[in-house]
């Protein structure tokens, strides 16, 4: 392991070496937690470490490696390939020959493609490594399937406001006479999006500007402004756009729009947005309000047309509308219900009297019998085949 010198980066000189140090995620290294019963007894899994950036996942894997003596290697997917994965297994055959344990930390794991995750699996079924992977996206469809059943999944939360501040208050200590004033550190905790290297690099980069007092002016000059993390092809994209449909669905209009600014902010394709405005007048509205999705296409039509950022007032008539609206879902509901019976009954014909006659002995056979052509003709034998004259696959508006 690298030693740190007062030349690193302010977030490597404050990581923490022990877990007493470790500010936050008690869910999982608090008392009788999995973590801390792994660290205390010094007896490493193999584990994928799946949270945001800066909420601590390199600190343990060093953390875990360190507490059972092991030899530790740590390589990222981003620079590393399979050479070298094949190198520091030739190095863990032999450190297992000698009677040690070596733990591999792989960091951004998730960017690692099929065939170099299945390098690791057959030394990690022998016993040959300990791997911690480490990754910002979700495992479940980063990580192939058998990895994950060799390993333990540990989510780690970010940050919350609260332990930035008492990180960065710890980190001040180390600015030599450079002061912090408190609100320039409430300041930059809520700046920081839960992320601790983000926290402490601004606060160093506030040092550098300012070697006196660093104040809530200094902050806002060293980090320009918040960023809005975000993720157009993972889990933030996939967690906002749910959070957006779910709100609308509950009527709940200030949640959809906080969710849909957060997505617009963070590079949301709007295009992408108003089809699922689209697909939401019909599924969840339907027929309780027919109106909404010709609202919804039209609103479709004219972010494509418009463009940002004045689309971003479309999308906002487009979603106030929708989580407004009554809501039904038995146009949805019947769809599904003739999907199955259609599946279920694949080789039914239509009677003969709804069948078409073009021919006299078609005619003669019974082919379109009854049958007249005026709207609204309800034919005495029914429309439906025999076999699912009892379905009911539209029930019906509700009252």
């Amino acid at each position: 392991m690298k030693n740190i010198t007062i030349h690193s980066p302010l977030a490597d000189r404050m990581r923490p070496h022990q877990l007493a140090e470790v500010v936050g995620q008690q869910h999982i290294i608090g008392k009788n937690q999995f973590l801390r019963s792994v660290i205390e007894q010094g007896k490493p899994v193999s584990m994928v470490l799946w949270g945001p950036p800066g909420s601590g996942k390199t600190t343990l894997a060093r953390i875990i490696a360190r507490s059972s003596d092991s030899e530790f290697y740590e390589i990222s997917a981003v620079t590393s390939g399979l050479a070298d994965i094949k190198k520091i297994i030739t190095l863990a055959k032999t450190a297992q020959d000698e009677g040690k344990q070596t733990v591999l930390f792989v960091d951004e794991i998730h960017r690692f493609n099929k065939a170099q995750q299945d390098a690791f699996l057959p030394h990690v079924e022998s016993g040959v490594i300990t791997m911690i992977g480490a990754t910002t996206e979700n495992p479940s469809f980063e990580v192939i399937g058998p990895l994950l059943s060799r390993s333990r999944v540990v989510v780690l939360e970010p940050l919350n406001h609260q332990q930035l501040v008492t990180i960065l208050t710890r980190a001040s200590k180390e600015l030599g006479k450079t002061k912090v004033d408190p609100k320039a550190i409430e300041l930059l905790a809520d700046m920081s999006g839960g992320d601790a290297r983000m926290a402490l690099g601004g606060l160093e980069a506030a040092a550098a500007i300012e070697q006196k007092m660093i104040s809530t002016e200094t902050i806002k000059q060293a980090m320009q402004q918040k960023t809005a993390r975000y993720d157009k092809g993972g889990e933030y994209h996939y967690n906002l756009i749910s959070a957006y449909i779910k709100s609308m669905r509950g009527g709940a209009v200030d949640a959809a729009l906080f969710y849909l600014a957060r997505m617009l902010a963070g590079g949301e394709d709007p295009k992408f947005i108003a089809r699922r405005i689209v697909v939401f007048a019909s599924e969840d509205i339907g027929l309780a309000s027919p109106g909404a999705l010709t609202l919804a296409v039209a609103a479709f039509q004219a972010v494509e047309r418009i463009g940002m950022p004045e689309s971003q007032i479309i999308l906002s008539q487009a979603t106030i509308t929708m989580a407004r609206s009554k809501k039904s879902r038995s146009s949805y509901d019947a769809i599904m219900s003739a999907n199955t019976a259609a599946q279920d009954f694949p080789n039914v014909q239509p009677p003969l009297h709804l069948r078409n006659a073009p021919t006299k002995l078609m005619k003669n056979l019974g082919y379109g019998k009854g049958a007249k052509w005026e709207a609204g003709f309800e034919h005495p034998e029914g429309f439906m085949p025999k076999e699912l004259e009892s379905k009911k696959l539209y029930p019906g508006e509700e009252a």
